[in-house]
């Protein structure tokens, strides 16, 4: 079912972000965080030994049914945390063309588009900044 989430990035403190937004809002995980060193092959390619117990993925339901998700940054990849990367509109689709739909009006004049494509977390994926400096990630079943 389609939804609609606010996505938040941090460098390194994801999890101690969670821990208070947890308890601010008394709400439980949606599922056990996810680190980086569970990425199939993180560690060969690139991840560094410090960085292994990263957030890769967390989701918070906050209020309504709203859910904030968050991961952290890293420096081993060349991120740097500033203001227009540190919060996305995180849109769920139904169906992978919707999500190709809705991307292509959304990255008409945008930077930083990575176009839609397959992940291993079994997703179709991707994500612009708007010609308005908003951020968008997409995100709908991988194509069978």
């Amino acid at each position: 079912m389609a939804r609609v989430s606010t996505y938040l990035n941090f460098m390194g403190t994801t999890e101690e972000a969670f821990e208070f937004y947890r308890s601010c809002f008394g709400t439980e995980y949606v599922s056990p965080f996810q680190r980086m060193g569970d990425v199939p092959g993180a560690i060969e390619n690139g991840l560094r030994p410090d960085e292994v117990d990263k957030i890769m993925h967390v989701e918070l339901e906050i209020l309504a049914g709203h859910v904030l998700m968050g991961t952290d940054m890293l420096e081993s990849m060349g991120h740097e945390l500033r203001i227009g990367n540190n919060t996305t509109i995180n849109l769920e689709f139904d169906t992978p063309a919707e999500a190709a739909r809705i991307y292509e009006l959304l990255s008409d004049g945008a930077t930083d588009a990575t176009g839609l494509t397959e992940m291993f977390w079994g997703a179709h994926w991707g994500t612009c900044l708007d010609r308005f400096g908003v951020r968008w990630m997409f995100n709908a079943p991988a194509a069978s």
